[in-house]
């Protein structure tokens, strides 16, 4: 199986999000030794790296809100030992050009109509949609038509070791390590294993009870790392070694 995208971040992926509208993949990488912030745009249509390593002006407490419709919102957070966001910075998905900036306003969540947001400087807040492409407010949040943005997104669930002995994986997992997801005829596996009292996660792609394809994620690991892929659309979204983005085309296979 051929790897449709496999490319290594000079930095560990914080996060990322995907803009579902235009198959974008946004990628902040975080340097906590140099506390440098960075910001990558990958397109999952064709593999091209639209744009890597990009600096904003606040260079540390900064980080990606959100992403749809050809634009990627940042936040800032209002000091280092607070997890709290404020402002909104709005970026072309495609060429990380600044399309708008509002520091009096905070991100709340994403829907069908765009996100929803409020100014900080009144309480108590009052939910706005926002135009994504312009920052204005277009008029007040209405639960019933601004609806929960679905992004075509699937992610596993926590399973149990003895539920993964019928997959014939060669590897005994170790109790409450392991996640599985199901998405047509695929089956998508990560679990910790030990190896010579080393540990590792690791990765496996079957169709019904045949592996088709494995990796090895994280080797000498000191604690159990979260689950580590999801599919969007027919895509199998993975990191490995924290800084190296994989993604494989299922629907080739």
């Amino acid at each position: 199986m051929t790897l449709f995208i496999d490319h290594h971040f000079k930095s560990p992926v914080w996060r990322f999000d995907i803009d579902s509208l235009r198959d974008i993949l946004l990628i902040e990488t975080r340097d906590a030794a140099n506390k440098s912030v960075l910001f990558s745009s990958v397109c999952l249509k064709t593999g091209k790296i639209h744009f890597e390593d990009l600096a904003t002006d606040e260079r540390w407490l900064t980080g990606i809100e959100a992403a749809n419709d050809g634009i990627l919102l940042l936040h800032h957070y209002q000091t280092t030992e607070s997890p709290v966001h404020k402002a909104l910075i709005a970026l072309r998905s495609e060429t990380g050009k600044t399309v708008w900036s509002n520091y009096n306003l905070a991100f709340d969540h994403l829907t069908i109509n765009g996100p929803i947001g409020y100014d900080i400087r009144f309480q108590p807040k009052k939910l706005q949609l926002i135009d994504i492409q312009t920052g204005r407010f277009l008029r007040e949040y209405q639960p019933l038509i601004d609806l929960e943005l679905n992004k075509d997104l699937s992610l596993p669930d926590p399973v149990s070791a003895e539920f993964l002995l019928s997959l014939k994986i060669p590897v005994h997992p170790l109790e409450n390590s392991s996640f599985y997801l199901e998405r047509n005829k695929w089956r998508i596996v990560s679990l910790h294993a030990k190896k010579e009292d080393e540990l590792q996660q690791l990765l496996y792609l079957l169709d019904e009870n045949n592996i088709i394809y494995h990796d090895l994620l994280h080797s000498g690991i000191q604690k159990m790392q979260p689950e580590s892929f999801l599919i969007f659309k027919d895509q199998l979204i993975y990191l490995k070694n924290y800084s190296q983005l994989k993604v494989l085309n299922l629907q080739y296979f």
